[in-house]
């Protein structure tokens, strides 16, 4: 039965918005040197005719969604075509409902009919083709909250949901009984009272200098540090995410004792390793962990969790990862395209979820109350979010209950990019005392603000009405 409530999408304005990055970032065998970030404005009415505007965005990050060894430059175009069309195909589609309702329905009944027919000239993968649709999909959580007056965390419940969990999620095998998600709405697994100030984890890619022996004397000359002592010191960070090789057991191995014994010499908390999707044997984690437990206990103590050694595709690489899982916690990233794919997770051994706005926040939501049902941790991970992205990202971290705090990295890649949203929200753009405070954000929505942010767009790409 429609909701009072219920909106549908009426019209999108996309962006293409250009950023550079300062210092290379390294994903797998690509290093980033440049991104385009999608910005979206989408027009939402109800059945009144009501109409009010919400904006997502997200970079479009090709090497992270689309890894492979041919030119950047088509698989660049492509993504930005696929989102032109998901945007146009968003307008057309006539779905009316709750964002999560209409975010799910376009998931399930449109997006794998678009990417199949786009695929007939470009293979676009799954990953990569949710990073497309997250931008509107963002948008249409945030027009939401917009027409409705309110933030929008407090409209997914029932009062505003037609439709409760259990018709878009199922149980675990082994958790019939036990889990039920009938008559239960997504605000059961959100923190009512969510935190305005998180711990912040700090990325230490594979190319980035860990200390003055490391310069080249090619780092930019500009206000911002450049070893990692100088980020622990200037932001005063208490974590770090290491990002290591996966396929090189001694450079991995060196990189985690250097990083950690800078966190130790700088009063560093914690450490979490990232293997980069290119592990195939869990025999080669195994192997490093224990070397570390045994050679430097305070260092493996300080290791939080391990996040994504193997392959994104769960089904062709259908790894068992107990043995991992048993020395630390295992956080599915890459692979935890949606539930269904935290599921398979599970059954293969990983213990925790890493979330991304840019998988989309329906998605994001969905897979966070699945995840919390069957009792796995959750961490909330960057894409180097800059300028409105920013802001979605972090207040999944607020509201998820995650493990520890938020990672966030756009400050250190590009943070010039963000300078408009930063004069409004400077602890979002800017870490403190190894935080970030989301204290500035306020009003419906996502709670941009954006009439107090003075950025000026171009002319949009493409813009589509019904």
């Amino acid at each position: 039965m429609p909701h009072d409530q219920d909106v549908r999408v009426t019209g999108c304005e996309l962006y293409f918005l250009p950023v550079t990055t300062r210092v290379p970032l390294k994903f797998g065998t690509e290093a980033l040197t440049s991104v385009t970030c999608a910005r979206a404005k989408v027009t939402v009415a109800d059945a009144t005719g009501r109409t009010a505007h919400g904006w997502g965005e997200t970079p479009l990050s090709v090497q992270w969604v689309w890894p492979s060894t041919d030119p950047y430059e088509p698989r660049h175009q492509a993504i930005k075509d696929f989102t032109t069309r998901v945007a146009e195909a968003w307008v057309d589609s006539g779905l009316t409902g709750h964002p999560i309702e209409i975010g799910y329905d376009f998931q399930r009944e449109l997006l794998p009919g678009l990417r199949t027919e786009f695929n007939k000239t470009s293979a676009l993968p799954y990953l990569a083709a949710l990073l497309c649709t997250s931008v509107i999909d963002q948008a249409v959580h945030d027009a939401y909250g917009v027409l409705h007056g309110v933030d929008i965390y407090e409209t997914y419940n029932r009062n505003y949901m037609t439709r409760s969990l259990g018709e878009f999620l199922t149980p675990a095998d082994n958790a019939e009984g036990r889990v039920s998600f009938d008559g239960v709405f997504p605000d059961a697994f959100l923190v009512a009272d969510a935190p305005t100030r998180m711990i912040a984890w700090h990325l230490v890619g594979g190319l980035d200098a860990l200390t003055d022996d490391d310069l080249t004397g090619d780092e930019p000359d500009d206000s911002y540090p450049v070893t990692l002592p100088q980020w622990i010191d200037t932001d005063g960070l208490r974590a770090l995410k290491v990002k290591l090789r996966g396929n090189d057991a001694a450079w991995d191995y060196q990189r985690l004792v250097r990083v950690g014994s800078i966190a130790v010499d700088h009063a560093c908390d914690w450490l979490t390793a990232d293997f980069n999707c290119t592990v195939t044997d869990p025999q080669y984690v195994n192997a490093i962990l224990d070397r570390l437990r045994d050679e430097h206990p305070r260092l493996y103590g300080m290791t939080l969790y391990v996040e994504q050694p193997f392959p994104y595709d769960l089904d062709a690489h259908a790894i068992d990862t107990h043995s991992v899982s048993a020395r630390k916690p295992l956080f599915l990233d890459e692979s935890a395209h949606d539930w269904k794919h935290v599921k398979r997770g599970r059954e293969l051994g990983w213990t925790g979820v890493a979330l991304k706005t840019c998988k989309t926040q329906t998605g994001a939501l969905l897979s966070l109350c699945w995840a919390k049902a069957h009792g796995m941790p959750l961490m909330v991970q960057d894409l180097t979010n800059p300028m409105l992205a920013q802001i979605p990202h972090c207040r999944l971290a607020a509201h998820a209950g995650t493990i520890m705090g938020v990672e966030t990295n756009g400050m250190q890649f590009y943070p010039d990019a963000s300078l408009p949203e930063a004069a409004v929200h400077p602890g979002l753009y800017r870490r403190r005392e190894g935080h970030v405070d989301l204290s500035t954000l306020g009003g419906p929505g996502f709670g941009y603000r954006l009439d107090a942010i003075a950025r000026d767009l171009p002319a949009a790409a493409v813009s589509f009405s019904v």
